[in-house]
């Protein structure tokens, strides 16, 4: 009797450790880890910011930029949903579209929160059956349908290859670090992070624990670890790669009535020009951290350069949101873990079903283009003054 009371313990044990090796295998996916090769691959992506009825072009994007670039870890940069938005010739010109629902009492906010799901979980879909990592940051857009951030977590939890976690308790954002183990998985020797800018700016207590995380990682490693920095909003120190020229310079852009190019510092394809406000204190936070070492941005989608200031690398990414005019596309980074400061940086543009690696240098802008941005940019400005004498 008693080794059949024990010969059942022993079994007991058996399928509960195996439940439990089951469970720990499919929320093991935050131990990255550099390949055998020494290589480790981050698929940036950002701003699919669609709605309930998804663009046609957004399902074949996405799987060939995952084919393309055999990423270890996707990182999404937030924007994932559209609030709402006038359609175009595209979707039922005059028509609105968007999650965001409305009732006889105004706004709708169970069928928003549906509706906001529903988008979310297509593109989501497609990177579970990839099966590759993925992390998620919020973007204005997402926090515009007002659903709410625990709301969106515990929707994220439905994934099992999602690393999103909240690690900054005091903030109101959901702000997360990712470390990268040596191919040994013995040490870190990278870290992630993935930060929330909110629906306008970062919150104060989210660079607050992002400084508490970075001592905690440099007193553990006895120097700061090198880390990426991930977010939505950009910084306002990308305001520094423009200056102004004359209309005919080789790279300028129309900004209202003054033309604009990147500066030494910088290249790539702009529309926008980025006026500088100063020092933000989430940048002077990295610096006096000294572990980033490079921060991407999604949030202006038809942006795809990069420049380095004061010794920190500032990129924006091209979007993917399909009701709008491109340029689409999307960044990959190959960290070398021999050298992990010495990474690989390509931004890609995305046109009939093929991405193409973007030349060092953007090519010259058409008379057409130059017509185009320049009317473009009257209306941002008359936007930007608007606001200021009418704040939302």
């Amino acid at each position: 009797m008693k080794k059949c009371i024990s010969l059942c313990l022993c079994l007991l044990l058996l399928l509960t450790s195996g439940a439990l090796l089951c469970f720990a295998e499919e929320t093991d996916a935050s131990a990255l880890k550099f390949g055998s090769d020494g290589k480790f691959t981050i698929l940036l992506l950002t701003d699919t910011q669609d709605d309930q009825y998804p663009a046609h072009e957004l399902r074949p994007f996405l799987e060939k930029a995952i084919e393309t670039a055999q990423p270890d870890l996707i990182v999404f940069t937030g924007d994932l949903v559209e609030d709402t938005r006038p359609g175009d010739f595209k979707d039922n010109f005059g028509v609105w579209e968007g999650v965001v629902a409305y009732g006889l009492k105004g706004k709708d906010k169970e069928k928003t929160k549906k509706n906001s799901f529903l988008a979310a979980d297509y593109v989501l879909s497609i990177f579970e059956e990839s099966g590759v990592p993925f992390a998620l940051t919020q973007g204005n857009n997402d926090y515009k349908t007002n659903v709410t951030n625990d709301d969106w977590k515990a929707f994220y939890a439905n994934y099992k290859n999602n690393l999103t976690a909240d690690q900054s308790e005091s903030s109101e954002g959901i702000d997360y670090r990712l470390p990268i183990y040596s191919a040994d998985g013995k040490n870190v020797k990278f870290n992630v992070y993935c930060l929330d800018s909110g629906e306008h700016e970062i919150d104060p207590a989210s660079i607050e624990w992002y400084v508490s995380d970075s001592n905690a990682q440099t007193a553990q490693n006895g120097k700061p670890v090198p880390a990426f920095v991930f977010q939505h909003i950009p910084v306002d120190e990308i305001g520094n790669f423009f200056e102004e020229c004359k209309w005919n310079d080789a790279g300028a852009s129309p900004y209202g009535f003054k033309s604009y190019k990147l500066t030494e510092n910088a290249h790539g394809y702009f529309t926008k020009v980025y006026q500088s406000e100063g020092a933000s204190d989430e940048f002077t936070a990295w610096k006096q951290q000294g572990d980033i070492i490079a921060a991407f941005f999604g949030h202006m989608h038809t942006e795809g350069y990069t420049g380095t200031y004061d010794g920190i690398e500032l990129n924006l990414t091209y979007g993917c949101e399909f009701a709008k005019s491109g340029p689409y596309g999307m960044r990959v980074i190959t960290l070398s873990e021999d050298d992990v400061t010495n990474y690989q940086n390509q931004s890609f543009s995305y046109e009939d079903g093929t991405f193409t690696p973007d030349p060092f240098n953007a090519p010259e802008k058409t008379l057409a283009q130059k017509i185009k941005l320049f009317f473009s940019s009257l209306l941002n400005i008359a936007k930007m003054l608007i606001r200021k004498v009418l704040p939302v």
